[in-house]
Order: structure tokens, then C-alpha cells, then sequence
């Protein structure tokens, strides 16, 4: 399974903020940090805005944090929910699927079962385990503490 870009920005956006849980960033500074795209970025802080991680403050002197403390922010719950549309193979949706074989393939059973192994590794970390080793991520991302 292949995350998407979306989940790999939404990832980097929450890491960044929770090295810095007292302070406002801008996208515009973590894309320069990241150095990626500011106009997807964009999209992952709507997101991320519109379902309550972070708090996002307009204006002069505003920008983002978050809104969760990171051991509350589970990476199986966010995966899920970035990753709706996601199907590992077309047979996990019967509306879409047009295989001939589907009645007689134990591969969905198979892919499903190693679909669930995956979201359960997932569910046992949170954004605190993310950014414990925070010296080095730090460093890595230029910030100054």
C-alpha cells in the first residue's frame, strides 16, 4: 500500500507542529522548510483545520498549532481518514469491480486481512511517537529551538 501525497503532507505538517506545540507556523514556512508544494499545502492545512487538529488564526500575526495534544492523535485514525478513497485492489469496492474471477479469488480475503494488520500496527503509535527523537528532527528541519 502506497500512502498518498496528501497523507505524506498531512504527516510532515503534524510533526512539524508538534515540535513546536506553543508556537504559530505559517505554510508558507513549512513548505520552505519541506520544501514542497505551498498550494498543497494549503489543501492539508484546510483539512487538518476542518477536522480539529489544528487550529488555524487569520490575520496579521496568525498561522496554525495544534489543537490536540500529540499523544491523543492516533496515525491509524488519521490514515483512515486521509486515505478514504484508497482501495488496495478494485475488488474491495463490488460497485467498481470487474473482474470475472471475483466469486472464486481468495486474494480480496487475503488483501483485506493484510489491509487490517497494517491499520492495527497503525493504531498503536500517536504524533508523540512520531517526534520523540526531537534533537535530530530538529536539526533535520532547520529549526531553531
Amino acid at each position: 500500500m502506497r500512502l498518498t501525497t496528501f497523507t505524506d503532507y498531512t504527516f510532515r505538517v503534524l510533526i512539524y507542529l508538534g515540535l513546536h506545540p506553543d508556537t504559530l507556523a505559517t505554510v508558507g514556512e513549512l513548505a520552505d522548510c519541506y520544501d514542497i508544494s505551498r498550494n498543497h499545502l494549503t489543501k492539508v492545512v484546510h483539512y487538518l483545520g476542518q477536522n480539529g487538529y489544528i487550529e488555524t488564526l487569520r490575520g496579521k500575526g496568525g498561522g496554525i498549532k495544534l489543537a490536540l495534544k500529540p499523544e491523543v492523535i492516533q496515525i491509524g485514525v488519521l490514515v483512515r481518514d486521509t486515505e478514504k478513497n484508497s482501495l488496495l485492489v478494485e475488488c474491495f469496492s463490488m460497485e467498481q469491480c470487474h473482474c470475472k474471477i471475483v466469486p472464486a479469488c481468495r486474494l480480496t480475503g487475503i488483501l483485506l486481512e493484510a489491509q487490517q494488520a497494517f491499520f492495527q500496527v497503525l493504531d498503536r503509535y500517536t504524533l508523540n511517537d512520531l517526534i520523540q527523537d526531537r534533537t535530530k528532527l530538529e536539526a533535520l528541519l532547520t529549526i531553531k529551538s
